[in-house]
This record gives C-alpha cells, sequence and structure tokens, in this order.
C-alpha cells in the first residue's frame, strides 16, 4: 500500500503555498508540523481533492486523487468541518455513512460501532448542538473512519479534545496506523511525538525535514523550535 506525491505545487497568484514536494507513504503514522500559512493545510486538502493542483500528482495504489475509486479509501477530518447542528450524534453519521455509499444497514451498525470507539455511545442520541467542542471533534474523528479507509487524513483532530481524550485518540491513531496510512496535522507536539513513526515539518511551502523519531536528538518539541524559532507561531 503507498500513497505517492510526485512535485506537488499549489500557487496563489503570487504566493507558492505549496512548492514542488515530493513524498511517498506506507502503513504507519505519519505527524505533520508547521508554522502558520506553512502549507500544511494546503497540502492535506490536495490530497482529499477538495483542492486542485497547480502542478504535480498525487496517486494511491495507481489511482488518481480524481477518481471515486480514490474517494472510496478515503476518510478526511478538515480543519473546520460542518455540522449539522439538529442531528443526533446517531443521525449525522447513519447520513454521512450514507453518502459514502454504505448500504442502510451497514451504515447504522458502523455508526454505533464508531459512537462507542470514540466514546460517545452515551450521547448518540443527543442533538449536536449540545456537544461540547470535544464532542463535536470526536463525532469529526468517527464521520473520517466510516467508510473504513486505508488513507486517514486528519488536520487538526485534537483541537478541543481535553488531555484525557487526546490519550485515547492517540491511542486510536496508533492502532489504526498498524495497517493503514495515517496523515496527521497539529500545532501539539506532543501528540505527534506519542503516536507518529514518521515526522514531516514544513516551511514556506517546502518540506524541511523528515524522518523517523529516532532521527530527532532529544526532545521533538525543543527540535522543532530549533528548526522554526521560539517567536515564530506553531499554529496550523
Amino acid at each position: 500500500m503507498e500513497l505517492t506525491i510526485d512535485r506537488l505545487t499549489k500557487q496563489y497568484k503570487n504566493k507558492i503555498a505549496v512548492d514542488r514536494v515530493s513524498l511517498q507513504f506506507k502503513p504507519g503514522v505519519c505527524g505533520l508540523l508547521g508554522a502558520n500559512g506553512a502549507g500544511k493545510t494546503t497540502l492535506m486538502r490536495m490530497i482529499c481533492g477538495v483542492l486542485k493542483p497547480t502542478g504535480g500528482t498525487i496517486s494511491f495504489q495507481g489511482m488518481d486523487v480524481s477518481t471515486e475509486e480514490y474517494r472510496r479509501s478515503l476518510g478526511y477530518l478538515p480543519q473546520d468541518f460542518g455540522y449539522y447542528p439538529n442531528f443526533t450524534g446517531l443521525e449525522f453519521l447513519d447520513y454521512m455513512a450514507l453518502l459514502k455509499g454504505l448500504p442502510g444497514s451497514t451504515a447504522k451498525r458502523r455508526s454505533q460501532e464508531l459512537l462507542d470507539l470514540v466514546g460517545l455511545k452515551n450521547e448518540g442520541k443527543k442533538k449536536i448542538k449540545t456537544y461540547s467542542g470535544g464532542m463535536k471533534q470526536r463525532l469529526g474523528i468517527a464521520q473520517a473512519m466510516l467508510n473504513r479507509p486505508k488513507l486517514l487524513v486528519l488536520d487538526e483532530p485534537t483541537a478541543g479534545l481535553d488531555p484525557k481524550e487526546r490519550v485515547r485518540f492517540r491511542e486510536l491513531i496508533e492502532e489504526l496506523g498498524r495497517e493503514n496510512i495515517v496523515l496527521l496535522s497539529t500545532h501539539i507536539v506532543s501528540d505527534i511525538e506519542q503516536a507518529a513513526d514518521r515526522i514531516l515539518m514544513m516551511r514556506e511551502g517546502q518540506m524541511i525535514f523528515d524522518g523517523a523519531q529516532k532521527d530527532v536528538e532529544g526532545r521533538l518539541e525543543d527540535f522543532y523550535l530549533e528548526q522554526f524559532g521560539e517567536g515564530e507561531e506553531t499554529d496550523a
């Protein structure tokens, strides 16, 4: 199983947001770090087919990012995820499952499984407008996993989660990364340090570091600050 990115570029007028990035991914958890405006979200949106690249290609197992087959292999949690406030959590997952092409009986069973998995089993019949920020984020993680994706892309997935919830999330991601490709972008360095097998660092649209945890001397946060400078913003 392999995701291949070849000379991927995205340009907005006079700004190059992603600059000829080439990467290959195999099963495991890959964490992406970078300061505000580094190009992380743009890169992830192109991988998910939300943005069209200016140049370069993206393929998964030979499937182009524009194909329906590619999308069936993909699970995506964007940084700003839209919810339907008057839906219950269970209704929302059932609806998203049907949009992803899951049969009705399978959709209901899978929705229940995922509510349990993300700790919302007892909240499934409550309306989303009553959920806390952390609960909404957990629901977003659940919807990204509905179709059992082989490629899971998560942009700021731990935003709004308390420390206990972040531990639960990291355990879940580690489990998923054993057989699937998981791309995780977050400004919380400790989440990547504890969950990721591979670390990418991005600055001004280019990759400035690509290595395993063992390639980082000392604490990841200290290494990260050395690359970007302590005064630079480190949110997504």
